[in-house]
């Protein structure tokens, strides 16, 4: 889509429709190695998300496909390496725990409505699990007695 001023200079691509029907903020997470091991895998219902690499690092998203079900389909849990190159966008209700670091101090932007981190707080933790209007995160360890682990 081009811009009528500039001459020309300044184009936009937009590349995703992010959807949110309330505040939306971006965190900048500053990101630790940790071990390989998926235990949580968690789903937003109100929004889209969106994580962008700084700095280039590299870094691993597990994730699973949309359902209606009370958990992922444990059969399409899938890991993905991303270069730092460029960042993605998941649809909504993509099952997805939080992206795992393969250098220490990697830096993501985060493109997320506010309720979705506000979930996340000690209040709505109920055994090692946290819910909220947006927010739905699992424990597979405890639920199925599953613990996802990948090698890069």
């Amino acid at each position: 889509m081009p811009i009528d001023f500039y001459g020309g200079a300044v184009k936009v691509h937009r590349v995703v429709d992010f959807v949110s029907d309330e505040q939306t903020e971006m965190p900048l997470v500053t990101v630790q190695t940790r071990p390989n091991e998926v235990r949580w895998m968690e789903r937003h219902f109100k929004h889209t998300q969106t994580f962008i690499p700084l700095d280039g690092a590299p870094f691993v998203v597990v994730m699973a496909p949309p359902n209606d079900d009370e958990m992922a389909d444990l059969d399409k849990v899938e890991a993905f390496l991303f270069d730092g190159s460029a960042g993605f966008t998941m649809k909504l209700g993509t099952w997805h725990e939080f992206p795992f670091a393969v250098e220490d101090d990697t830096n993501i932007i985060v493109v997320l409505r506010r309720e979705a981190t506000d979930g996340l707080i000690r209040d709505n933790v109920i055994q090692d699990e946290a819910q909220s209007p947006d927010l739905d995160k699992k424990d597979l360890l405890q639920r199925a007695n599953v613990l996802f682990q990948f090698e890069l």
